[in-house]
């Protein structure tokens, strides 16, 4: 079977000039050139096939002249000139013939004026001089003559020069006859050329026009094929057509050599088998309207390949479907592109896990999939311990146990569900199927166990734990963003039970949210409209029990909720910023009252770590103690053991700067929380507090007594005071000063008191001083 012609179909001249705007409308400069030149070939063309017609009528007319003139004219000039015409004519027809196609119009049109000449100047020369009946033959042949232009149509410059040329020459030979030629054969003669003239003239201008058109037509013809051979040979895609019965009548090599067959055992059959039988492009082909874009798998002898076709109809002039022709395009490296992209869109980069965005789509999965009787659940993931392995081990280390973490966390869920990493140390498992609770909590508790066991990093074991939240669908949310709330509030219970747990979800925790939120808009606006109050709990010396200060503590007095825990408000205050006004509005108000106190009684007041952090503290606590007067010894800040969790060098750098302002600072529940030993000779710490258990502890326990007395004695060697706190019955009194501790503090001596009643105990431990 043929190959089909891909080039634009041409049904004519018309349709021909049309094509250039319709197919190739960017090249117009190389179109007019190709135009031009196949416009010159078809003329030449045109020229050649009628150069036989034009010498046999110039040989004839001169035949039949020469014969007329022969009685009348000198025989030798006769036979000579009609000898040259039919040379000049042989000449010319051969040439003609030999030039095919490459004859230019110049030429065409010089050759037209030498040979009408020729012919012309001995029967123009001897016209007067002939007999009547000899000047209508001579007449006759020069209207032939004339007539003989329509074989140069095909240049009607040449044609147009042709007649004007025999014309001019009759009219040379009228005026150079005189009165002797009669009048009436120079009319006959001037309407018979004037009628060839113009006849040629309109049929050589309509000729031109539609050689143009041709010409223009080829053109369009030439540019496509050498664009569509440039696209075969150059392009990423290749080109095919089919028959009405979608059978292959053409496909180009580069699709053969990815199939792997020959064009002989592709052409003629259908192309959804040629493709491997798809049942897509076979639906798409009996619509019989347009498409774009299909995209197909194939399987080669390379592997699995992936196409994309578009294709067009081919309507015939009744409207009726001829089958198709289209271009087709190998996509695989293209698909595989964008699969990565879809990948690392999905995928976290560091375990290959699904990252968030992807956990958040498969959980809408598992919940649109569900019935009404099924449930899925999502379980958040926090590692315990995680941040100090970045610290100490280093981010390498961290990023090993990261990939530690996820390795057994995807072979303890298995085939249950997936497993996702959120970000950072962050984890989420999305179970499809949860209708049993036991099977989810039995995982929870397996993947618990799991991140416990320590990971061996480069010779170091590093041990962290896991803690848990989990909610289920549709139960405890029916979306996604609901569910993942739902989520992280058993979490954050996880966290707040110590860890190392996994919570599910109940509506409690909804409650305890909601408050927690009210809570926070309500401690952002206390401090404005005087909700906090200071209470003052006096503080002891040991030797003679007098009053040498207090320490300050905050209150909140809600206007609804009566007086808010700070062990409740506190934290969340250090979570939303908030301590930072806070605090100093604490001790704005602890240097006021300080400063109606005597000289000798100081006060002391809590400063959390996260206004440690502030550089500016020092000097905002410094424009406060010159705003009241205050001597700066007579001000304590009280700072715990989580400052050495936080950014320990700046926290140490800001006391430092207080220190050296001569506040007093004191380490509060001294032996509670996180090793600070270090720290203890960094000069900063002017008092140990020792926590109130282990004053209560010391009346039973032995261990807590030596404890205490180490407590009191690796003081002394750093020369800081010791602050027994929780001192609440004679016993613990007596046994504190005892074991060394210089100042005492608990109910024992007074409980947190207002301001009036701490002016009213100063004022009877002055009067009591004076009596004694």
């Amino acid at each position: 079977m043929p190959k089909a012609d891909l080039s634009p179909d041409i049904d004519s001249p018309n349709d021909a000039a049309s094509a250039p705007v319709l197919g190739l409308p960017g090249f117009a400069i190389a179109g007019e050139r190709l135009r031009a030149a196949h416009l010159q070939k078809g003329q030449a063309e045109g020229r050649a096939l009628f150069a036989g017609f034009l010498a046999a009528t110039a040989c004839l007319t001169a035949f039949v002249t020469a014969w007329a003139m022969l009685e009348s004219v000198n025989v030798a000039h006769v036979i000579g000139w009609a000898v040259a015409v039919v040379l000049a004519n042989f000449v010319s027809w051969r040439e003609a013939r030999r030039a095919r196609g490459s004859r230019s119009s110049w030429m065409t049109i010089g050759e037209a004026i030498g040979l009408a000449a020729l012919w012309s100047a001995l029967p123009s020369y001897a016209f007067a001089t002939q007999p009547p009946q000899v000047q209508v033959v001579i007449g006759g042949a020069m209207a032939a003559m004339v007539g003989a232009a329509i074989a140069l149509a095909s240049v009607p410059a040449a044609a147009i020069a042709w007649i004007a040329t025999i014309t001019a020459f009759f009219c040379v030979s009228f005026c150079l006859g005189g009165p002797a030629l009669d009048p009436r054969i120079a009319l006959t003669f001037i309407l018979i050329a004037g009628s060839g003239a113009f006849s040629v003239t309109r049929l050589t201008r309509w000729t031109h026009a539609r050689m143009q058109a041709a010409a223009a037509a080829a053109a369009a013809a030439e540019a496509a094929r050498s664009l569509l051979a440039e696209y075969e040979r150059h392009g990423v895609g290749w080109l095919w057509q089919l028959d009405r019965e979608n059978r292959v009548v053409y496909i180009s090599s580069r699709m053969t050599l990815l199939l792997g067959r020959s064009p002989e055992q592709i052409v003629g059959h259908t192309l959804p088998a040629v493709l491997g039988g798809s049942s897509v492009l076979g639906r798409t082909l009996l619509e019989r309207a347009p498409f774009a874009n299909l995209e197909i798998e194939l399987k080669t002898s390379r592997g699995t390949r992936w196409i994309s076709l578009s294709g067009d109809p081919i309507i015939d002039s009744a409207g009726q479907s001829q089958g198709f022709r289209g271009v087709g395009q190998d996509i695989t490296e293209a698909r595989k592109s964008r699969e990565q992209l879809i990948d690392l869109v999905n995928k976290d980069t560091l375990t290959g896990l699904p990252n968030r965005t992807r956990v958040r789509r498969l959980l809408g999965e598992a919940l649109s999939s569900g019935g009404a009787d099924s449930a899925c659940a999502i379980m958040f993931l926090d590692l315990d311990g995680f941040k100090p392995v970045n610290d100490t081990f280093g981010h390498p280390r961290g990023d090993a146990v990261l990939l530690g973490v996820a390795k057994r966390l995807v072979q303890e869920v298995g085939s249950c569900g997936q497993v996702g990493r959120m970000g950072g140390d962050e984890f989420a498992i999305v179970i499809r199927d949860a209708t049993s609770r036991d099977l989810v909590e039995s995982l929870a508790a397996r993947v618990i166990e799991a991140v416990a066991q320590p990971f061996m990093i480069d010779s170091a074991e590093i041990r962290i734990g896991v803690s848990i939240g989990c909610a289920f669908g549709p139960a405890d949310g029916q979306s996604v963003d609901d569910l993942i709330q739902k989520a992280d509030l058993a979490l954050y219970q996880a966290k707040a039970k110590g860890r190392g747990t996994c919570c599910f979800f109940d509506a409690k925790m909804q409650n305890e949210a909601e408050d927690r939120l009210k809570i926070e808009h309500d401690l952002k606006a206390a401090i404005g409209t005087g909700q906090f109050r200071l209470l003052y709990q006096p503080l002891i010396h040991a030797a003679d029990q007098s009053l040498v200060g207090f320490e300050a503590l905050v209150r909140w007095h809600h206007p609804t909720r009566g007086i808010v825990s700070p062990a409740a408000f506190i934290p969340l205050a250090e979570e939303t910023g908030t301590i930072v006004e806070l605090g100093e509005w604490v001790i704005e108000e602890a240097c006021r009252a300080a400063a109606c106190w005597p000289e000798h009684i100081s006060v002391a007041v809590n400063v959390s770590a996260k206004q440690l952090l502030v550089p500016s503290l020092p000097n905002m606590i410094a424009d406060c103690l010159s705003r009241h007067r205050l001597s700066s010894n007579r001000l304590e800040l009280e700072v715990t053991e989580s400052i050495f969790l936080t950014d320990s060098a700046q926290a140490l750098d800001v006391l430092k700067r207080l220190r050296a302002l001569g506040l007093g600072i004191a380490l509060d529940d001294f032996g509670t929380g996180y090793s600070s030993l270090g720290y203890l000779n960094k000069a900063v710490f002017h008092k140990l507090k020792i926590d109130g258990s282990f004053v209560r502890d010391a009346a039973q326990n032995r261990e807590t007594v030596a404890i205490i007395q180490s407590i009191v004695q690796l003081a002394r060697s750093f020369r800081m005071t010791v602050t027994a706190e929780g001192v609440e019955t004679a016993d613990d009194f007596t046994r504190m000063r005892e074991l060394g501790c210089q100042q005492i503090q608990g109910y024992l001596f007074g409980r947190p008191m207002d301001f009036e009643r701490a002016n009213e105990l100063i004022l009877a431990t002055q009067q009591r001083l004076m009596r004694a």
